[in-house]
């Protein structure tokens, strides 16, 4: 499981477990992982998020582009992201 990767720096007031069970059901991790359902192999996944993207979005995104070996681009109101072979653009 990605338990390893989940940065819970960004919830607070709730309990650790709480706090995982939060992050992996984040929409930015659902927004990825409806992309790579419906998209073709090799497709380059583009997030837009309205809100600011949380503090657990280098590790997972990142290990999530290794594997499936595909281009993710998140982008929240003042950052862009790309991720591509678990390396990001912001240099984390």
């Amino acid at each position: 499981m990605l338990d390893i990767y989940l940065n819970t720096d960004s919830i607070h007031d709730v309990e650790d477990v709480v706090q995982k069970q939060l992050l992996k059901i984040h929409s930015k991790k659902l927004a990825i992982a409806f992309g790579l359902l419906n998209t073709s192999v090799g497709t380059t996944i583009l997030i837009r998020k309205n809100l600011r993207v949380c503090g657990d979005r280098p590790s997972a995104t990142k290990y999530i582009s290794h594997v499936m070996k595909r281009e993710i681009i998140v982008r929240d109101m003042h950052r862009l992201n790309h991720f591509k072979d678990a390396i990001c653009s912001c240099g984390d």
